[in-house]
């Protein structure tokens, strides 16, 4: 079973909080500019906290925070979106959870909780020295998983969830609605039907499949020509569907555009019908489509592709293109985008040599770490699929 997610102090004596009183939030005479002035702004001259960026301190409010008190402006607005269900190597995600900065972050302990926060925002929101006796904590939990709402001035909106999933469907460029993130004791593990390449290793390397039979499942097919509806509804229902050209090293039985009208078909007979439930789908190019062919694949699953490239000193060494309802997929905070003629470049070395099998591992495997928000995970910590 899932670990019991932090909510009960007395249940939980091992983790840490910080209480801070109105004593820690004395107003000081404003001496600066900008995120400074928060507190100023709020205790003092009593401007409702909704009317300034949670983020810079700007008045320039566009819309409100998905998860605290506190308005947005624009630009950072479109930094919170682009950051959104980004994750780093380690399974936590890559930025602040507030106001969306990367570098050193104070991440929540909780084993349920993926979420980070700046030493910048703790300080400013919660009350000055805050990051300091965070940092020095064995097991903190953070803003969004205490069983109390309010934390100095920061204070968790509630039915956050629901405002994340309005705030994202609202402002963000996605052409397909972002499902509602599940809290810890909705999650149950997740259900897979993998087509044409097996990411049974990826999976079980971020924690998501175990060895109990209780602790997800996936189902691999090589060959669907004579798969049927009734299959699929018979050995589902499923969460995730994957699906893939050939990666390098394997053999092209078929037209490369035979596997995306493969993967549509059974997309159809996977997705649930009249269901509100999470549903995730990726299909993957491993540069064997041309442009005539990805034009088909924008068409047939309604959005456009991204190009997940690995670089590594300056060369181009990998690449795929990816086509997903998985969050963060489309995030510009990918690595520089490779030009197509390097792309074209690429897939010419791949066909004209013999290269060993490789899997996806490296390219792919962070794009799954967003599904932590939906389904059980049975391990927190990261191992190599390789």
């Amino acid at each position: 079973a899932a670990a019991t997610p932090a909510l009960d102090l007395e249940a939980e004596p091992s983790m840490d909080v910080i209480l801070v009183g109105s004593s820690e939030l004395s107003s000081p005479v404003p001496a600066a500019t900008g995120r400074e002035l928060i507190a100023y702004e709020v205790k003092v001259n009593q401007r409702n906290i909704e009317e300034i960026c949670l983020c810079c301190g700007s008045f320039q409010v566009h819309t409100q925070h998905p998860l605290f008190e506190g308005g947005m402006c624009a630009p950072c607005k479109d930094k919170f979106l682009d950051a959104l269900f980004l994750y780093d190597d380690d399974g936590y995600q890559s930025y602040c959870s507030i106001c969306s900065s990367g570098g050193t972050l104070l991440i929540c302990e909780n084993p349920d909780c993926t979420r980070c926060y700046c030493f910048e925002c703790v300080d400013i929101l919660v009350g000055p020295g805050t990051s300091g006796k965070v940092h020095a904590m064995s097991n903190w939990v953070c803003f969004l998983c205490l069983p109390f709402s309010r934390s100095g001035l920061l204070q968790r909106r509630k039915k956050w969830r629901s405002h994340l999933k309005a705030f994202y469907d609202q402002e963000s460029k996605s052409p397909v609605e972002m499902f509602e993130t599940l809290p810890v004791w909705r999650r149950q593990p997740v259900r897979v039907l993998a087509l044409f390449g097996d990411i049974k290793k990826e999976l079980t390397s971020l924690g998501f499949l175990g060895s109990g039979s209780d602790q997800g499942r996936l189902k691999h097919l090589d060959d669907v020509t004579d798969v049927v509806r009734k299959d699929v509804e018979e050995w589902g229902p499923f969460d995730l569907l994957y699906g893939a050209t050939p990666a390098p090293g394997h053999a092209c039985d078929h037209p490369p555009a035979w596997y995306l009208f493969q993967f549509h078909r059974l997309l159809q007979y996977a997705r649930p019908s009249g269901s509100l439930r999470p549903f995730f789908w990726m299909f993957v190019d491993h540069l064997m489509l041309n442009k005539e062919d990805q034009d088909l694949v924008c068409r047939f699953l309604e959005m456009e592709q991204a190009t997940i490239p690995d670089v590594r000193g300056g060369v181009l060494q990998s690449a795929v293109r990816v086509w997903s309802n998985i969050p963060a997929i489309r995030s510009s905070r990918h690595s520089a985008l490779p030009s197509e003629e390097e792309l074209s470049g690429l897939a010419q070395n791949r066909q004209s040599s013999k290269l060993p099998a490789q899997r996806p591992t490296k390219l792919l495997k962070n794009c799954f770490l967003p599904l932590r928000e939906y389904f059980k995970y049975f391990s927190t910590e990261l191992t190599s699929s390789s």
